[in-house]
């Protein structure tokens, strides 16, 4: 079994290379099958609480100072990765994809896995499951509530992380650097790890070569599938209706107090 005390200096033992829409929920319940600690962003106890979002947009910054609102930030370095995961985590999967340059700089003694999938299947995934819903009119309005309402970095993370992934400042910009930036992306992960400390993954491989590249017995279970669309979209909607329903219970008593003391003023002039 894998172990990961709070404090120690391993860091992280397995960078996940990989981007979103890639079975990365699958994997990261593969890797806990295994005995790993692992962050899944979608799987904390609540997404938009659970997560190091300020750090996440800290690292944005960081990583690509050109992105809009980018507040000026030296370039992380390997004391930085472990406030996000590596004190505390074996493995991040998929908010740590963008960023798996670095993390493999940063930890490496860490294996490397790399999960990709033909562009022209994924993309569609991407576009319609992170991209339209990033930049939708509902969304914007989620935005504004998430940081002005509750306090939430979230949003804004996510967008830097889109914008600097793709080097764009506009949604048109990334659909049209999107294939660019995709195959920029994992030319540099393979040229950056040699064959001795990288596995080729390909989704739906199963356990074997998972197991024999980490050095696992192969567990009697079959290999996880989750987090299909259908899945994930219901999943979106679930937390628009949790920003909204936080966000009338820290206004309502306002409102209340307001139409309180709007009574209070009709009746004493009266």
């Amino acid at each position: 079994m894998a172990t990961h005390e709070a404090g120690s200096d391993d860091g992280l033992l397995v960078i996940h290379v990989a981007l979103f829409r890639m079975a990365t929920r699958s994997l990261a319940h593969a890797y806990r099958l295994l005995g790993y600690k692992v962050h899944h962003a979608h799987d904390a106890d609540n997404l938009l609480y659970g997560n190091p979002w300020p750090l996440i947009e800290e690292a944005a910054e960081a990583t690509w100072p050109d992105v809009p609102n980018a507040r000026p930030r030296p370039r992380f370095t390997r004391r930085d990765w472990d406030r996000i995961w590596g004190a505390e985590y074996d493995i991040a999967t998929d908010l740590s994809g963008p960023f798996a340059d670095q993390l493999i700089e940063a930890y490496p003694n860490a294996k490397v896995v790399i999960v990709q999938r033909d562009f022209d299947s994924w993309w569609p995934s991407y576009l319609s499951e992170c991209i339209d819903g990033a930049f939708s009119p509902v969304q914007r309005v989620v935005l504004f509530l998430l940081w002005h309402i509750l306090g939430v970095r979230a949003g804004y993370a996510i967008l830097k992380v889109h914008f600097g992934f793709f080097h764009a400042k506009s949604r048109a910009e990334i659909e049209a650097n999107a294939r660019e930036s995709y195959e920029r992306y994992y030319k540099r992960i393979r040229k950056m790890v040699p064959p001795e400390r990288k596995l080729e993954y390909k989704i739906g491989d199963g356990w074997e070569p998972l197991c024999k590249f980490l050095g696992k017995d192969v567990p009697d279970v079959p290999f996880p599938r989750l987090n299909d669309r259908k899945t994930h979209e219901s999943g979106t909607r679930a937390r628009r209706y949790e920003v909204f329903l936080g966000t009338a219970k820290v206004v309502a008593p306002w409102v209340m107090g307001l139409v309180i003391a709007g009574m209070a003023i009709r009746y004493a002039t009266r």
